[in-house]
Parts: C-alpha cells; structure tokens; sequence
C-alpha cells in the first residue's frame, strides 16, 4: 500500500487547509488511518484518527473542535479538515494505515506511512 498525502502550504492564523491522503496498491482491507505531525524538536504526536469503518474517530485535546478527519472508501482517500488554525500547528503531518486501532493510537505498530506535507501557520 502506496500512501501519497497533500494538500499542505502555509496560511495565515485562523486560516483553513485540507490535507488529503490517497491510498494505492492493495487497498481491499480497509485500514484505520491517522493523521500524525512533527514539529522541530519535538516528538512524534497522532492528531487525529478514524477506523476503517469510519465508526470510531480519534482527536488529541490541542485539536478538538478544530480539526476533522473524514474518509471516502470508494476514492481510498482520507481527509483532514483543519480549521482555526493556530502557529502551535506548524509541522511535517504525515498520514499513516494500520491494521489495528490500538496500535495506531498508541503509534506502536502502523503499517504504512505516507510522504510528510508541510503545515506552516504564521501569526
């Protein structure tokens, strides 16, 4: 499975971007997908999640009510709706696919990893 994230750029604060994430190759299995960033000299953090059945959603507290992650199985693509903007958001987000819930929350088993797109939020 290919995975080929875009959608980034640099926006203003309190600006709006979609990130989408497109999945190719063997994509009959319907993974559980996220939307993970990293920002200089900080670690790793999952920002948001959705299963593969799009009935389970996951958002990290600095993102409630901000962002939002959705999915069209037909097209293989996820989307991240990212609203609000703040400059904390700046960072390489980059999508990823796993066959397992727990291990995509906890980042300890994801399958697949799409190319960084870069988010830059000026204030």
């Amino acid at each position: 499975v290919q995975l080929q994230a875009s959608g980034g750029g640099l926006v203003q604060a309190g600006g709006s971007l979609r990130l989408s994430c497109a999945a190719s190759g063997r994509t009959s299995m319907h993974y559980h997908m996220g939307w993970f960033r990293q920002a200089p000299g900080k670690e790793r953090e999952l920002v948001v999640a959705i299963s593969g059945g799009a009935d389970r959603t996951y958002y990290a507290d600095s993102v409630k009510g901000r962002f939002t992650i959705s999915r069209e199985n037909v097209k293989n693509t996820v989307y991240l709706q990212m609203n609000s903007l703040k400059p904390e958001d700046t960072a390489v987000y980059y999508c990823a696919a796993a066959r397992t819930w727990y291990h995509l929350l906890s980042d300890t088993q994801t399958d697949y990893w799409g190319q960084g797109t870069q988010v830059t939020v000026s204030s």
